[in-house]
């Protein structure tokens, strides 16, 4: 078995700065921790084979597209065992945008992102048509206060690393 990849402060402060703008170019980054390009690109490659970057994506405003409606779903299923087949199941429904196998109440707890409530009915009465729902609760978000990654560095160090927008800064140590 592949060890566990350590992350080191670089790697966290890496990280942290991509997490907050993926476009952010790998010399600018350099720049801003005192290292190469190709270091924060030989880094970046070694946290997507090691699977901790999984990708990049794309943030939409889903509003904006005209899916004005977010909801939750707790889902329980008839029978533990159903799981992979629900989870597949359920996969094939675009609207629904996670799903988790959780501890609880529910089986599985979803999000969904709809155009209206019309909109949202439909998409309800598809995920119940599968024969392994029992029942399904649905919570309508009024609206989502905030949504953000893991933080991998102290606020602290996220803040001097915000704050060295010109790497050579005369105040820097060094310089």
């Amino acid at each position: 078995m592949k060890p566990a990849y350590e992350l080191d402060d670089l790697d966290r402060k890496i990280l942290a700065l991509l997490m907050e703008n993926a476009k952010r170019p790998y010399t600018e980054l350099g720049s801003k921790l005192f290292v190469s390009g190709g270091t924060i690109h030989v880094r970046m490659n070694k946290l997507i084979a090691a699977g901790i970057v999984q990708g990049q994506t794309l943030v939409v405003d889903h509003t904006r597209l005209g899916y004005d409606v977010s909801a939750f779903l707790g889902i329980y299923l008839k029978g533990s065992g159903l799981y992979e087949q629900a989870a597949d199941y359920l996969r094939g429904i675009p609207e629904i945008v996670s799903a988790h196998y959780t501890t609880g109440v529910y089986s599985i707890f979803a999000r969904v992102v709809c155009r209206d409530t019309d909109h949202l009915r439909e998409v309800l009465q598809r995920i119940q048509a599968f024969e392994g729902i029992q029942r399904t609760e649905t919570f309508i978000s009024l609206e989502q206060t905030f949504e953000r990654p893991v933080q991998v560095v102290t606020n602290e160090e996220l803040e001097e690393l915000r704050s060295t927008d010109d790497p050579v800064a005369p105040d820097r140590p060094g310089r």
